[in-house]
């Protein structure tokens, strides 16, 4: 057969529908790179059809590589022979020069570019209707994918051998798919980031300081016992005797509901409704103690040093707090150590935890050291001021109020960002 005879029409419908297969296949290849593995995941779990074939082409990304680019390249040369063959024919030699040039333009933008831009921004119908001719194309074409992979994979081998392919999240990883790309409200969201937050926070950093401890000196006036257990805002009271590092027991009020209105309740009674004591190690990460609660079914411990010396007490609803947020809409008003001034400055207690002080007030103190407003405040110093003296911390200016032997008891935080009147300028103008 003469190719000369070959129609015109016939050659550039021919070229017409190989754009298409070209389209086709590039599209193809990146949708189907570009899908959503844990979505996929999710689709073929709920029995969808198109992603459980694809899902089966991916596990051999080599196969499906292999076919996909067969089909490509055979229609690629195939389309530049029939672009020489009619630029031959309607220019000559010239033509033959020309027809590749052409060709090479209208397939990057039809062909190439096109499809796969297309392809990159909605892989999931493209992929999934792809997917049903690439099934039956791969077995047409299996022993020519086998060979070609087969030859492909001996020279490639040496680079891929050592490379993991374990497709788990990290933990950092993990995050940024629930910041970026995750579909939650954002509650949901922020209780999902808290947990993994769970690893970087302590014990230490949301315990109730050793000073803050409201307990009950066994040998104290039963009067003054009765007194503490009638106006105690907590359910859970430590035991000791003398000192809080000698405790006898955690006693639970509820426990003591049928007693209250007795008037034979004595200390015998407290230490034999009492708890053992419950102990952690100071530095424990919330994520473990969070378990151990579980385990050991408790809800408080007492948190010890070293030296075996209490240093505080964290429970069970503390933690729960870090992951869901504060019981309470208004965290400002529920913290009695932060007092809001008319001038917008703070009145913060130096025993003020760093932690409730940011959260409050949305503020970022440096939490990396000291726990407490006070051990802030002395780390920066550098030295216990024996008068009141102003410093600043990063963007936020602080005036002592009231200190007590070695403690800074009050002090007064605004944020130098904000205008608060007579009193900003006046830290303005003193070099604070």
């Amino acid at each position: 057969m003469n190719l000369n005879d070959i129609p015109l029409s016939f050659l550039f419908g021919s070229l017409g529908v190989l754009t298409i297969l070209s389209a086709y296949f590039s599209g193809s290849e990146t949708a189907l790179m570009s899908l959503n593995r844990y979505r996929l995941r999710h689709l073929v779990n709920t029995g969808h059809l198109s992603a459980r074939k694809a899902r089966a082409l991916l596990e051999r990304p080599d196969r499906l590589l292999g076919v996909i680019l067969i089909g490509n390249n055979l229609v690629n040369f195939t389309a530049a022979t029939v672009a020489t063959m009619i630029g031959a024919r309607l220019y000559g030699d010239i033509g033959v020069i020309v027809a590749p040039w052409v060709l090479t333009f209208v397939f990057l933008i039809f062909a190439e570019i096109g499809p796969k831009t297309l392809a990159a921004n909605r892989p999931e119908p493209i992929a999934f209707v792809s997917v049903h001719a690439l099934q039956p194309i791969l077995t047409a074409l299996n022993p020519l994918v086998v060979i070609t992979n087969w030859l492909s994979n001996l020279w490639v081998h040496p680079f891929i051998k050592d490379v993991s392919k374990d497709d788990q999240l990290s933990a950092e990883e993990f995050r940024t798919v629930v910041n970026e790309s995750a579909n939650l409200p954002g509650q949901h969201q922020s209780m999902v980031l808290s947990i993994l937050d769970l690893d970087d926070v302590t014990v230490n950093d949301i315990m109730v300081p050793r000073a803050e401890i409201v307990g009950i000196d066994i040998d104290a006036d039963m009067k003054d016992i009765l007194a503490i257990l009638a106006n105690s805002h907590h359910t859970r009271l430590p035991i000791y005797r003398e000192d809080i590092n000698n405790v006898l027991g955690i006693l639970h009020l509820r426990r003591l509901t049928r007693h209250l209105n007795s008037e034979n309740l004595t200390r015998e009674d407290l230490l034999a409704l009492a708890l053992e004591p419950y102990f952690v190690p100071e530095g424990t990460p919330l994520h473990t103690q969070l378990v151990n609660f579980q385990k050991n079914k408790r809800r408080s411990a007492l948190v010890v040093d070293e030296y075996g010396d209490v240093q505080g007490l964290v429970a069970l609803d503390d933690i729960l707090e870090e992951i869901v947020g504060e019981f309470t809409s208004d965290f400002a008003a529920r913290v009695p150590d932060i007092h809001p001034q008319d001038d917008g400055s703070y009145l913060i207690d130096g025993l003020a935890l760093l932690r409730d002080v940011n959260r409050a007030l949305e503020w970022e103190l440096p939490i990396s050291g000291p726990r407490t407003l006070n051990g802030l405040l002395l780390e920066q110093l550098e030295m216990i001021p024996e008068n009141n003296i102003c410093c600043r911390i990063g963007a936020y200016c602080v005036e002592t109020m009231q200190i007590s032997g070695n403690v800074i008891k009050t002090a007064r935080l605004w944020d130098s960002r904000e205008e608060y009147g007579d009193t900003a300028q006046a830290v303005e103008e003193a070099g604070i």
